[in-house]
C-alpha cells in the first residue's frame, strides 16, 4: 500500500487475490464446531461499551455537566394556564402584578448587561482557546505538511549520514540543511510546538525555569530525561481525545511520552529493569513490574504519573514475567518468572497485599509469557509460551486451568512455536499466532454424545490449523470486529472473525513488531465517520476501511503512531536496538553524542531534547567509545572492530581520509589532550596509542605516532593532564596490573611511544579508574578508587601516595568518576559525580572519607557502563549497555549540602563509623591506647616526670593500629606515617611528626578495611596458594609456607619468620610484654618443626597459628 500517494489500484488487485486464494482454503469452517455463527459484528462493540459503564467510580473524575430539561421547562409553561383559569375574577389584579414582574425583569435585565458582555468575552476567550486545542489535536493528522506521509527506512542502510527521524515536536519547526556528497543533513535547534514566531528568548527562559523547578528536589540527583528505548518490552498507546502519549519502558523506569508536545514523565519506583506493562481499557490505568529480586508491581495513574498501588509481595522473590489488566481496571493477573511458575488475581483496587486467587503451574509447560483476560468474559483467561497454551477458569475465588495437548502429527503439519492468544468475539473459542504463520483455532472440547457446550470452559482442544501468511506472526490482538496481527516483516493485517483478509499494511519499512496498541474513543462507530482518507477494503466492493489510530512498537526500538485516515505513519522513536557503551558531551554546546553496537551515531541537544544529526556506520562498525576534543571541533570514534575515526563534530564527516586501524582488538578509551594536540586510545589488548594533530595545511588531520603495550592486565584509566608550571601536556594510563604508566610524548617519535615512568602503586587493591583532582589544593593530586573501597591521592610528580580515603560503599566499587565542571575552578566548591556497577552517585569535595558527603541512587540495575558530565556540570549522563538506554540527570548540589550537613561537623560522622560511636567500647578502648602509647614512648619503666599530651608521636600509629586489629602492611604503614608526616609541608614547608587522637580516629576508618576482614579471604588465599587438599580444602605444605613468607610479598628474613612463629605459637616471651625486647633464636627450628603441622589449611590456620575461634592462652595473647 502506497501510505503517501493513496494509490491502492494495484493493493486492491492483491487483496482480491489473496481473498480467492483464502476462499478457496474455505477458512469459514472455522466455525463448524460453533452454534453462534451469526453473531452480530458490533456484539464486541457493545461488550466493550458495557464495560466502560462499569469503570470504578475512581475513574471518573470529570463532573458531567447538566443539561437543561426541555420537558421542564415545557410543563413550567403549562402551569400557568391553570393559574389564569382559577383567577379568572382578579384579572385586573393578575395583571397589574404581570405588569409589575415585567418592570422588575426589565430592571434586572438592565443590570446585568455588564456581567452578559464579561461572559461572552470569556466565552470568546474560551472559543479562542478551543480553537487553539482543536488546532494542536489536527496537527497530529494533518502533519503531512511538517513530514512526508510514507516513512522512511529507519537508519538501517548504510549510506553514512543521515539526518535525524524528527518527532511530533520537532516537524513543526525544524529545517534540515543539505550538505555535500554525503547525504549529510543537519536539523536546526527544536522549537515547541505551536510556536510559529520562534522565539529562543523564550524558550530559553522555558528550559531555566524547568531545570529551577527541579532544583528543589530534595535528592542531589534526579532522572530528567531518558534517551532510548528497551526493545523488549512492548508499547502502549495511552493517546485519547485529550492526549496523545505512549508509554515505553527504559530500563528501570517507565516513560509516558506526549509525542506532540515532546514531554515525557517519568514513573520511577522499580529496582530491576521493566519486564512487562499493561494498561485499562480506557488507558487511565497503567501497571508496571520488574523480574529479579526484591521486585513490585506498580499501578499509576497515567493522567497524573502518581503511583496509586504497590503490589510488595507479587513475585517479590523472582519477578513478574506477563501480566494483563481487566477492561473495567478491576482486576490484574500476574505470572511469575522462573522455572516454578505462579498466575496471580489480584483485586488491587481493594487490597494491595494478598491475591484473591492464585494457582501453580506444572513443570513442563515452558516460560508462559503471555496472558490475558476475555474481554467478554474475565473469569476467562489464556496464557502461552513458545510451546504450551493454557486456559483459566476463574470461579468463587478458585483458579483452575487446562493445558490442552497439540503436536505436529496432530494435523500433519509444523504448528511453530507460540506468540500470543486471544479469545474470539462472540463466542467460546480463542485464536493464537505462530512463529510460522499459522493461527490455532480452539473451542470447546465436545462431549462424546450430545450437543457441544455453549458455555466458557478452559477445557478446550485445537480445531483447526489456519495458514496466514508465510513468516512468523509475532502479535496477535483484536480492535472491535477485526482480528489484528503484526508480523517479523514489519506488516500489520486486519482479519474478520471468519479470519479473511479485511486490509493490511506491508510498507511501515520497521522491524519486526512486538505490540500493536489502539487508541482509546468511546463508542467508536465505523459507520458513523466520514469517509475521508480511509483505505479501501479488501472486498469486491472496497469501502472504506475504518478504524482507530494505533501504535506500533519493534524488536528495532522502533515506536511509531498509524494514523488510520490517510494512513499516515509519524515516527515517534527510532533508538539503538543494541548495546550503548558510547556517550560524550560537546565541551562549548549543549549536545550529547550517543553510540551503540547497532553502528548507529546520534548526536541531541539534550537542552531541547531534540535529534540534531545521525549517522549511520557500516556493517561491524559496532561503536565502543566516544570522545570529542576541547575545543569541540573533533570527534573521535573507537570501534569494537579496532579502527578509529576522527569525525566533525558538526557534519560527522570523516577529518581523516582513511580511518586507524593500528589496534587489532576493540577500543576501549578515547581521550584529547587540552590543547587538542593529541589523541590517545587504549584497546582491549592492553596497549595504548597515541596520535599527534597536523597543521591545517596538510593533507592529514591527524597522524599516527606511536603505540606501546604498557600493561599486561586490562586498561582502565587513560587520561591527558598538564605538567605543572607548563602548558605540557601529560599522558598517563592506569591497569588492573596496578600499574600508573607515563608516557614521554615529547621525545617519542613515529612508531617509538617511549615511557617517562612506571609505578606499582597499589599491594593487593586492584585500581578501577583515575581523574585528576581539583585544583582546590596547594598540591597537585592524582585521585584513584580501587575495588576495596578506597580513594587514593598521589602527588602527580612523585607519584607518593598521599592520602587514603574511604570511598562510597554502595554495594560495589567505583567504576569512573568525573569531576564537575565549575565557572570558577579555584574558588568555588566542586563536586564529583561517580557510577558503581548499577549505580550513579555524587560527592562533595575535598573527599574526606565522610559517607554523609555522598549519596547514590540505582541507574541503570542491569550495569552502568559509562559516564558523561555536561559543560556547565549541572547535568550527568549515564549509559546502561544492555539496556541500550542513556538517563540525563539533573544536579542538585544544594540537596547533597543540606545532607551533608545533617549528618554533622568536623569529627562527629567519624564517631559514626566507630562500632558504639563516641560512647561506645571500641572509642574507650581508642583512648586508652592512645594514651598508654604516650607511656609506651616515653618508656614503660623511666623514672622522669610524665609529660602527658593529646598527641602521640608516629612512630607509635603501627602499634596503636594494630592493637585496635587492623593489620597493616609495610607500605601501608609507610602510607599512613607519609599522609601525617606530609600533610603541612606544603603550607608550612614543615614534616608533622606527631598525631593527635581526632585525625588518628580519620586515619584508623580510612585505612581499614571497608567491611573488615572475613574468612573467605583467608579461604581464597590458600586456594590460589595451595597444592593439596586436606579434608576437602586446600592446603599449604609447611616448607612450602615457609619458603612463601620469605620470597612472595614483603619479603621476612628467616630470623623475622621464627619469631614471629613462636610468639603466635606461644613459645615468645614477647607475646605477654609491652616492651620490644630481644629475640632469642636457640630451638626455634625444632619448635616450629614439633607444632606446626606438616600441612596447614585456612581453618587449621586461622584457629592454630593466628588464634580465631578459639579461647588462646594469656602467653599466646598478641
Amino acid at each position: 500500500m502506497d501510505s503517501e500517494k493513496g494509490e491502492v489500484e494495484p493493493v486492491i488487485n492483491e487483496k482480491q487475490d489473496l481473498k480467492e486464494s483464502a476462499e478457496a482454503n474455505d477458512p469459514s469452517e472455522i466455525n463448524d464446531n460453533q452454534n453462534n455463527d451469526n453473531v452480530e459484528d458490533n456484539q464486541h462493540d457493545e461488550t466493550q461499551q458495557s464495560d466502560f459503564k462499569e469503570l470504578p467510580a475512581t475513574g471518573e473524575d470529570l463532573p458531567v455537566q447538566e443539561q437543561p430539561d426541555d420537558s421542564a421547562i415545557d410543563q413550567g409553561e403549562g402551569d400557568d394556564e391553570p393559574l389564569k383559569n382559577d383567577q379568572s375574577g382578579e384579572e385586573g389584579r393578575v395583571s397589574a402584578d404581570k405588569a409589575s414582574k415585567f418592570k422588575k425583569e426589565e430592571k434586572e435585565e438592565v443590570q446585568d448587561k455588564d456581567e452578559i458582555n464579561e461572559t461572552e468575552e470569556v466565552n470568546e476567550k474560551d472559543q479562542a482557546e478551543e480553537a487553539e486545542q482543536n488546532q494542536n489535536e489536527e496537527e497530529l493528522v494533518e502533519y503531512s505538511d511538517a513530514v512526508p506521509d510514507e516513512m522512511a527506512p529507519i537508519s538501517r542502510d548504510h549510506t553514512g549520514i543521515h539526518p535525524p527521524v524528527t518527532t511530533p515536536a520537532e516537524s513543526a519547526n525544524q529545517q534540515s540543511n543539505e550538505a555535500t556528497g554525503n547525504e549529510i543533513a543537519e536539523t536546526t535547534e527544536y522549537n515547541q510546538v505551536n510556536n510559529t514566531q520562534g522565539e529562543p528568548a523564550q524558550e530559553k527562559e522555558k528550559v531555566e525555569t524547568v531545570e529551577e523547578k527541579q532544583d528543589t528536589s530534595p535528592n542531589g540527583l534526579n532522572l530528567s530525561w531518558t534517551f532510548g528505548v528497551n526493545k523488549c518490552v512492548p508499547a502502549l498507546n495511552l493517546a485519547s481525545a485529550s492526549r496523545k502519549s505512549v508509554l515505553y519502558a527504559g530500563g528501570n523506569t517507565c516513560i509516558l511520552y506526549d509525542y506532540v508536545n515532546n514531554k515525557q514523565k517519568l514513573l520511577q519506583g522499580h529496582s530491576n529493569n521493566i519486564s512487562c506493562t499493561c494498561a485499562s481499557n480506557d488507558k487511565r490505568w497503567v501497571a508496571t513490574a520488574d523480574k529479579g529480586p526484591d521486585s513490585m508491581v506498580i499501578i499509576w495513574d497515567s493522567n497524573t504519573g502518581v503511583p496509586v498501588q504497590t503490589l510488595f509481595t507479587a513475585h517479590s522473590d523472582v519477578g513478574v514475567v506477563a501480566m494483563a489488566m481487566t477492561p473495567d481496571a478491576k482486576y490484574l493477573v500476574t505470572v511469575s518468572a522462573g522455572s516454578y511458575q505462579v498466575v496471580d488475581i489480584w483485586d488491587w483496587t481493594t487490597d494491595g497485599e494478598c491475591p484473591v486467587s492464585s494457582v501453580e503451574l506444572a513443570p513442563g509447560y515452558g516460560t508462559q509469557n503471555f496472558i490475558t483476560f476475555n474481554p467478554e468474559d474475565t473469569s476467562q483467561l489464556v496464557s502461552n509460551s513458545d510451546c504450551q497454551v493454557v486456559f483459566y477458569a476463574w470461579e468463587n475465588d478458585k483458579l483452575e486451568y487446562v493445558a490442552p495437548p497439540l503436536t505436529d502429527e496432530d494435523f500433519n503439519r509444523v504448528v511453530g512455536n507460540y506468540s500470543q492468544s486471544i479469545f474470539r468475539s462472540g463466542t467460546t473459542g480463542a485464536l493464537t499466532a505462530t512463529s510460522v504463520g499459522n493461527v490455532v483455532v480452539w473451542d470447546n472440547n465436545r462431549p462424546i454424545s450430545g450437543p457441544p457446550s455453549l458455555k466458557p470452559s478452559p477445557n478446550k482442544k485445537a480445531f483447526k490449523l489456519v495458514r496466514l501468511q508465510e513468516r512468523g506472526i509475532t502479535v496477535l490482538t483484536t480492535s472491535e470486529k477485526y482480528v489484528v496481527t503484526g508480523d517479523v516483516n514489519g506488516h500489520v493485517k486486519f482479519y474478520d472473525q471468519q479470519l479473511r483478509v479485511s486490509n493490511w499494511y506491508n510498507e511501515f519499512n520497521v522491524g519486526p513488531i512486538n505490540s500493536i496498541s489502539f487508541e482509546y474513543v468511546p463508542n467508536f462507530s465505523p459507520d458513523e465517520l466520514e469517509s475521508g482518507g480511509y483505505p479501501p477494503d479488501a472486498t469486491i466492493n472496497a469501502r472504506s476501511f475504518i478504524t482507530k489510530n494505533y501504535v506500533i512498537s519493534t524488536t528495532s526500538a522502533q515506536i511509531a503512531v498509524i494514523i488510520a485516515d490517510g494512513t499516515k505513519v509519524k515516527m515517534i522513536q527510532s533508538e539503538h536496538d543494541s548495546l550503548v557503551h558510547a556517550i560524550v558531551t560537546h565541551p562549548i554546546q549543549p549536545l550529547l553524542a550517543i553510540g551503540s553496537y547497532s553502528c548507529l551515531l546520534k548526536v541531541w541537544n539534550y537542552k531541547t531534547k531534540s535529534l540534531v544529526i545521525s549517522r549511520q556506520f557500516p556493517r561491524g562498525h559496532m561503536i565502543r567509545c566516544l570522545a570529542y576534543d576541547p575545543k569541540g571541533e573533533y570527534l573521535g570514534v573507537g570501534f569494537t572492530n579496532g579502527c578509529i575515526r576522527v569525525l566533525d563534530s558538526l557534519t560527522l564527516e570523516d577529518d581523516i581520509p582513511k580511518p586507524f586501524t593500528y589496534s587489532s582488538d576493540a577500543i576501549i578509551t578515547c581521550v584529547f589532550s587540552h590543547d587538542s594536540a593529541w589523541m590517545a586510545t587504549a584497546d582491549a589488548n592492553f596497549c595504548v596509542t597515541v596520535y599527534k594533530a597536523q597543521p591545517e595545511n596538510r593533507d592529514e588531520a591527524w597522524v599516527y605516532l606511536g603505540k606501546h603495550r604498557s600493561h599486561y592486565k586490562p586498561i582502565r584509566g587513560l587520561t591527558f593532564g598538564i605538567a605543572l608550571d607548563s602548558d605540557v601536556p601529560r599522558l598517563l594510563s592506569i591497569g588492573e596490573d596496578r600499574s600508573l604508566v607515563e608516557y614521554d610524548l615529547l621525545k617519542s617519535s613515529v612508531d617509538n611511544l617511549k615511557l617517562l615512568s612506571l609505578d606499582r602503586i597499589e599491594q593487593s587493591a586492584i585500581p578501577q579508574c583515575i581523574e585528576w583532582y581539583p585544583p582546590i589544593t596547594k598540591e597537585q593530586f592524582l585521585v584513584t578508587a580501587n575495588d576495596q573501597f578506597k580513594f587514593k591521592l598521589y602527588n602527580s610528580t612523585t607519584k607518593m601516595c598521599r592520602k587514603t580515603l574511604l570511598s562510597p560503599t554502595y554495594g560495589s566499587s567505583l567504576q569512573k568518576m568525573i569531576v564537575l565542571p565549575s565557572d570558577d575552578p579555584l574558588s568555588s566548591r566542586r563536586y564529583m559525580t561517580f557510577i558503581t556497577k548499577d549505580k550513579i552517585g555524587l560527592s562533595i569535595m575535598p573527599l574526606d572519607g565522610n559517607p554523609h558527603n555522598t549519596m547514590a541512587l540505582i541507574s541503570h540495575p542491569g550495569g552502568v557502563v559509562n559516564l558523561a558530565s555536561s559543560n556547565d556540570g549541572r547535568h550527568v549522563f549515564t549509559a546502561g549497555g544492555t539496556d541500550a538506554v542513556v538517563h540525563m540527570w539533573n544536579v542538585n548540589v544544594q540537596a547533597l549540602e543540606a545532607v551533608a550537613r545533617l549528618g554533622g561537623d568536623d569529627l562527629i560522622p567519624f564517631y559514626g563509623l566507630l562500632e558504639g560511636g563516641r560512647d561506645g567500647v571500641l572509642f574507650r578502648e581508642l583512648e586508652n591506647y592512645f594514651y598508654y602509647a604516650q607511656l609506651r614512648s616515653q618508656g614503660i619503666n623511666t623514672m622522669d616526670t610524665r609529660v602527658v599530651s593529646t598527641e602521640i608521636p608516629l612512630s607509635e600509629v603501627p602499634f596503636v593500629m594494630r592493637a585496635m586489629g587492623l593489620y597493616p602492611s609495610e607500605q601501608e604503614v609507610e602510607d599512613m606515617v607519609n599522609e601525617v608526616k606530609f600533610s603541612k609541608y606544603v603550607e608550612t614547608g614543615k614534616y608533622v611528626d606527631r598525631i593527635d587522637l581526632g585525625t588518628f580516629i580519620k586515619l584508623y576508618v580510612n585505612h581499614r578495611p571497608a567491611f573488615g576482614l572475613s574468612v573467605d579471604q583467608l579461604h581464597h588465599a590458600f586456594e590460589v596458594l595451595g597444592l593439596e587438599e586436606v579434608d576437602g580444602q586446600a592446603a599449604i605444605e609447611r616448607g612450602h609456607l615457609l619458603d612463601i613468607l620469605q620470597t612472595r610479598g614483603e619479603h621476612m628474613t628467616e630470623a623475622e619468620v621464627a619469631e614471629y612463629i613462636t610468639t603466635l605459637l606461644g613459645f615468645n616471651a614477647e607475646g605477654g610484654s609491652s616492651e620490644i625486647g630481644t629475640f632469642d633464636s636457640t630451638n626455634s627450628v625444632d619448635l616450629i618443626d614439633d607444632n606446626l603441622p606438616e600441612e596447614i589449611t585456612a581453618d587449621m590456620f586461622a584457629a592454630e597459628i593466628l588464634g580465631f575461634g578459639h579461647e588462646p592462652d594469656a602467653e599466646a595473647v598478641v
